[in-house]
């Protein structure tokens, strides 16, 4: 199979890389997030103007109509820069639900202002005692006189505070899965805001008989919506690990080859080669892994599932091993926030714990293993 990029995808990763570069130095994201949230920034307009918020979805909703290939080179370009956008969580996954289940009003409404760069969302669908499962759900929905009434909790909601609307599922008297758009300060909800591991902002967000018109409903049958959603943010997180695994061996190798020990370059030394050497054998078999999700995404739901599943798996160990050892290799100091590839290394092991961590999609694969 041919895995070469078009002339296209070529220029739009040269694109990307050379924008990264430019406006994401280190000190420059340290400045993006101690930024208060305060509407979009200069770089979200930038994506804007690029059109890279429309690039991900299909032109029936105002999109460009990329593939999974497409949405692979920008996550990877995000990741070798530790872009601290929330351009899966804030506009990818809510949007793709956005074109999956709401109504021409509701996309002019939500989906539109999205890809034009004028609002962000977020995507609550995780819950305490779910442990990664989106149809494992307490959160409940009913209609009373009229109007749809929300009750529950979720958490870790990535690009809460800064989203106009959060994407809510819930579970409906009928057992079905129901998707609600709960705007940003509606009453009855309480948010809990603070910051990832790797700097992301999130929070947790209570439902207390929040009340919302009918039209808030974006679908009484969700389910399957949700299931493709969050298989393409699988194969899109397995892409952007995949950008900085490759920036964490990069600054490792620089690392041994600066560091002097004994009147000697580290990197001199055999048994700190062969340690690179397994770094990157973690990392271009974790590309492999990448790419074979980014091409499952038009499969069937099943192998699609198992496909993406497998890969998040595999990703997640591999992201979890060059972390640790870019800071094994890196000594004491690899552990301080001066040094740039601790930044690398804290994403890293938080990119396995993002829509289901190594275990969790293991067991998805057995499951499948067991059935055939």
């Amino acid at each position: 199979m041919d895995f070469a990029l078009t002339d296209e995808q070529r220029m739009l990763e040269e694109t990307l890389t050379r924008l990264v570069a430019d406006q994401v130095t280190p000190e420059q994201r340290r400045a993006m997030l101690e930024t208060p949230v305060e509407g979009a920034s200069q770089l979200w307009r930038t994506f804007a103007e690029l059109g890279l918020l429309h690039m991900p979805f299909s032109e029936d909703v105002g999109g460009l109509g990329g593939d999974g290939t497409d949405l692979m080179i920008i996550m990877q370009a995000l990741g070798r820069g530790l872009v601290p956008e929330a351009y899966l969580f804030g506009l990818v996954m809510p949007g793709q639900l956005l074109a999956l289940c709401a109504n021409p009003t509701q996309q002019e409404r939500w989906l539109a202002p999205l890809l034009e760069g004028d609002h962000q969302l977020a995507l609550a669908w995780q819950e305490q005692n779910a442990r990664y499962d989106a149809f494992d759900i307490s959160t409940q929905a009913s209609q009373q006189e009229g109007q749809w009434q929300l009750n529950g909790r979720k958490d870790v909601v990535i690009n809460l505070d800064n989203a106009t609307a959060t994407l809510v599922n819930a579970q409906l008297p009928s057992g079905k899965i129901g998707l609600f758009i709960v705007p940003a300060n509606t009453q009855g909800t309480t948010v809990r805001s603070y910051r990832t591991m790797d700097d992301q902002r999130a929070g947790d967000l209570t439902l207390n008989n929040v009340t919302l018109p009918l039209e808030n409903c974006l679908s009484e049958d969700a389910g399957d919506a949700l299931a493709e959603v969050l298989a393409l943010g699988r194969a899109a997180l397995c892409a952007q690990a995949i950008g900085a695994m490759e920036t964490a061996c990069d600054q490792t190798l620089a690392y041994l080859k600066e560091r002097r020990q004994f009147g000697l370059p580290l990197a001199t030394f055999q048994s700190l080669q062969h340690r690179m050497v397994d770094m990157h054998l973690h990392l271009e078999q974790s590309r492999s892994m990448a790419i074979l999700a980014a091409t499952s995404l038009t499969l069937p739901a099943d192998e699609r599932d198992y496909k993406i599943a497998a890969a998040k798996a595999y990703c997640g160990e591999s992201a979890r091993f060059i972390a640790e050892q870019a800071i094994q290799l890196h000594g004491g100091m690899g552990m301080t926030d001066e040094c740039y590839v601790a930044h690398y290394a804290k994403h890293l092991v938080m990119f396995d714990h993002y829509l289901g961590d190594s275990d969790y999609h293991l067991e998805t694969v057995s499951e499948r293993l067991d059935a055939a």
